[in-house]
């Protein structure tokens, strides 16, 4: 039993399901209860721009106005759909060349293990079996 104790093994096991309970009890806490947004912060969505895509005529402006003014560009998130275009555009290229770079990657790791076991590790296996016999 004393030298069980002195073991550092079985004492991070403990700690290890300690945190793993706790990680649980957290979880089940925000899933069971989850969290209400703050309703004195008002949230405050502006309507998608007028690109030309929603096939709704644009609102003309009151009366003696003929032409819409342009709305001021806010912050937060862009409603455009040319923005979206452009952005996901980006993203597809930075996928691809990233796709690349681990195909190039995995390829050159599996030539290098296959070129090992060739040249170290079938010779050692064939020189031990000849010897054993």
């Amino acid at each position: 039993m004393r030298n069980l104790l002195r073991k550092p093994l079985p004492w991070m096991v403990l700690a290890e399901c300690a945190i793993v309970a706790a990680l649980l009890l957290v979880a089940w806490h925000l899933i069971a209860n989850p969290p209400v947004p703050d309703s004195s912060v008002p949230v405050i969505v502006p309507p998608p721009a007028d690109s030309g895509e929603t096939g709704m005529p644009a609102v003309p402006g009151p009366l003696g106005e003929s032409t819409p003014k342009a709305r001021p560009t806010l912050p937060g998130l862009n409603f455009e759909a040319s923005f979206w275009r452009l952005r996901l555009a980006e993203l597809n290229r930075g996928q691809a060349a990233f796709e690349a770079l681990e195909w190039k990657l995995v390829h050159s790791a599996m030539d290098a293990a296959r070129r090992y076991v060739e040249s170290v590790v079938l010779p050692s296996v064939s020189r031990a079996e000849r010897g054993s016999r």
